[in-house]
């Protein structure tokens, strides 16, 4: 079922909020390391294409805010994603998929990373979340 606009944009509205708490994002990105290793690992592991650690927390932060849209729009925490589930996501253009699937996940994705594996990586790890 696809995620409504409403929660997305109250998941952003939220952390856009909470932005000026300077632990924040250290404490939203280090909570789902802890919940999300495999996730974690796979994101991790594109070191090259992303450019560095930056852009590495930079995406995994983006996967933190995209599970609460999950959590707000089914009523329930996202359970951890494992590697077989990044696999079954990864057929096909993830990007394109996702737009068909969860659109309002793809518009948050689309506005709000700039870098096109970021962005890949970003759709996969979203239709891995949704299965």
């Amino acid at each position: 079922m696809p995620i409504k606009q409403e929660h997305v944009a109250v998941v952003v509205a939220e952390a856009s909020k909470k932005m000026s708490d300077p632990n924040y994002s250290a404490v939203l990105v280090g909570g789902f390391v802890q919940g999300q290793g495999p996730l974690v690992q796979f994101v991790s592991a594109h070191d090259a294409e992303l450019g560095g650690a930056d852009a590495i927390v930079n995406v995994i932060f983006h996967a933190a805010l995209i599970a609460q849209c999950y959590a707000r729009g089914n009523g329930r925490s996202v359970r951890v994603v494992s590697f077989d589930d990044l696999d079954r996501a990864s057929g096909g253009d993830t990007l394109l998929v996702l737009e068909k699937t969860q659109p309002s996940l793809h518009g948050f994705i689309e506005e709000n990373v700039p870098h096109p594996e970021a962005r890949r990586l970003l759709a996969l790890i979203a239709l891995a979340m949704d299965r």
